[in-house]
């Protein structure tokens, strides 16, 4: 019995010394907010724990969310993987991945770490396994085993767009509304001045709430075991911040404190700046480098800190696609200097009508109302209005990117070069996002998207070829989108219809093909078809093809041509009260509502 008795407590000895060998890894994410910190030399801002932890740790000048929403942004963290080459680039969604592919706590936890999630998930995975030793509400490292390191998170709430109002009764704030700057994509009205200046208010409970969680670190003795990283987990709650792919919904707050016993793996030294690009794919890399865990050949980020770093990036990869029940898609490069932005819906505003926002945003109401008064001025109303083909920003000179500089011919190497960057990185992930979601259970068959988009079934250059030529508003592209109306491969077929769409009546030559694809066997091709015939005179057949989406088409489906029954309602090809009676009498569940408001009549709305 002693014999075994000193055996076990030989083994004790060495896990633990095996473990001390290995830091602690402390994730601190805060939701909806970009760099609204004084350490990043914000003027308005009161952030003295966040103030603090830079000036011993590094502060990222360029680090991105890689899609400007939550479930999207943290899907890819928890994957390692872009969403958009998994199919999980939509908003609350639920896409299969392969089973094989390990998410990041189970790569964590089989190399001896106790990981928790305190305790928000809303990943668009549809797999269901246990990946965390603990994910909740009580979660937290000081349930691990003696000496075990860990991999905690802890996110918080506080700056979530949920919280830019103010509460009721609430009259004063640190920041009065009517000194409160305004950006200048937004209007001067008291409702957006009071949200504003809330924000700024809650970003500070958020910084008292980090340091809670620093001081407790600090009390446990663990502070010089535990390497941490603060960030934002997309860009800021106000409007045209979340949601949108410019650096007001994706550049976010990054600090990573390193302890003495780790500084040769920090770049810089406390307190200094690193302005090499970094996005979320990078970050479960970058964990397993500083804790000595092998990278999965799958996992798509490059580590920027530890034994595995390697060079640094000179762009990152963005991303967006459905936002809540609205479809848009967007591809973005970023590199130090520029943001170059590819709109696939072109069509299609920036400031879509998203149920979440106009319930609980006074500010993104008011500045609604303010562009239907016509109160705006063009930067104001660009938000609201059809969206540019491609957008290329200098950021230091035009930090609030409204001065799109795609026409400026002293631009055209650089465009020509920020382009190539994107396709190539657009190929290299097999980029799911030019599939429709309506058509993903379809192709996938019993595999996953992923592995249907990694296949030779997906013919990734030519779709973008023609996804490039449907974007362009280029009617000499016709011909060509002509050809495409007839390829055997549906998704030509939808890019193809959808150049038809954003040409309108210059698309009339096309009609005949067009009538052909209400048949079509895909129903996303023929709701794009039918509101492409809307703007040539087929109104009755084209509302007939959508109400029967509508009403029989498959989830994502039905909410595709609910999409199109709107903007074919504001674009006067059906009567408001022709859009009521295909959406009476559906039921809808939260968080796809599939309907905004004023589509329903008044005794529906109650």
């Amino acid at each position: 019995m002693k014999n075994l008795l000193l055996l076990t407590l030989s083994a004790l000895a060495i896990g633990h010394s095996s473990f001390a060998a290995q830091p602690n890894i402390l994730w601190i994410t805060s939701e909806d907010n970009s760099p609204y910190l004084g350490c990043y030399g914000d003027k308005l801002a009161v952030t003295p724990n966040l103030d603090k932890l830079a000036a011993g740790g590094l502060r990222y000048r360029n680090a991105f969310a890689t899609s400007p929403v939550c479930s999207a942004a943290r899907t890819t963290l928890i994957t390692g993987m872009n969403g958009c080459a998994l199919g999980v680039q939509h908003h609350r969604s639920s896409v299969l991945i392969p089973e094989q592919f390990q998410q990041y706590p189970e790569v964590l936890r089989a190399a001896g770490y106790y990981c928790t999630n305190n305790s928000k998930t809303d990943y668009n995975i549809a797999n269901k396994r246990k990946i965390w030793d603990d994910t909740s509400k009580k979660a937290h490292f000081k349930n691990r085993a003696p000496g075990q390191p860990f991999f905690a998170v802890f996110n918080f709430v506080s700056s979530h767009e949920s919280q830019v109002a103010p509460k009721k009764g609430k009259t004063t704030f640190r920041i009065p509304p009517e000194k409160m700057p305004l950006p200048p994509y937004h209007p001067d009205t008291p409702e957006i001045r009071t949200d504003w200046a809330n924000y700024y208010d809650q970003m500070t409970v958020m910084d008292q709430q980090v340091g809670d969680i620093l001081d407790e670190l600090e009390k446990e003795g663990l502070a010089e075991d535990t390497i941490v990283f603060y960030y934002g987990d997309h860009g800021g709650a106000l409007p045209r911040g979340k949601r949108n792919i410019h650096d007001s919904g994706t550049l976010v707050p990054f600090i990573v404190r390193i302890p003495k016993k780790w500084e040769n793996l920090a770049p810089a030294k406390p307190g200094e700046w690193v302005d090499d690009p970094v996005c979320f794919v990078d970050f479960p890399a970058t964990v397993f480098s500083l804790c000595g865990v092998k990278i999965p050949d799958y996992y798509q980020g490059k580590p920027f800190l530890g034994e595995q770093k390697v060079a640094p990036r000179d762009h990152v990869f963005l991303f967006r696609g459905r936002m809540d029940e609205r479809y848009d898609t967007s591809r973005s490069v970023r590199d130090r200097q520029y943001g170059y932005v590819r709109n696939y819906s072109p069509h299609r505003p920036c400031g879509q009508h998203y149920s979440y926002p106009f319930q609980v945003q006074p500010s993104m109401r008011s500045w609604y109302a303010e562009f239907e008064a016509g109160r705006c001025n063009p930067v104001q109303s660009a938000y609201w209005l059809p969206k540019a083909s491609e957008e290329l920003y200098e950021i230091a000179s035009d930090p609030f990117e409204i001065k799109n500089l795609i026409g400026d011919g002293a631009q055209a190497a650089r465009i020509a070069e920020m382009r190539a960057k994107l396709r190539a990185d657009m190929v290299e992930v097999k980029d799911t996002g030019f599939i429709p979601e309506g058509m993903f259970e379809k192709l996938a068959g019993d595999k996953t998207i992923y592995d249907y988009a990694q296949s030779d079934a997906y013919p990734i250059e030519r779709v973008i070829d023609i996804a490039d030529l449907a974007t362009s508003r280029d009617a000499t592209a016709l011909p060509e989108l002509v050809k495409a109306l007839d390829d055997p491969h549906p998704v030509i077929r939808y890019w193809g219809a959808t150049g038809c769409l954003i040409l309108q009546d210059k698309a009339a030559p096309a009609k005949g093909k067009l009538q052909a694809l209400l048949k079509d066997e895909w129903n996303d091709i023929r709701i794009v078809a039918a509101e492409a015939l809307g703007f040539l005179g087929e109104k009755e057949a084209a509302l007939a093809v959508v109400a029967d989406v509508v009403k029989n088409g498959g989830k994502y489906e039905s909410l595709a041509a609910t999409n199109t029954l709107d903007f074919m309602w504001k674009a006067g090809n059906v009567t408001l009260a022709q859009a009521q009676d295909v959406v009476r009498g559906l039921k809808f569940k939260e968080p796809l509502d599939r309907v905004p408001n004023y589509l329903l009549s008044a005794e529906e709305r109650k």
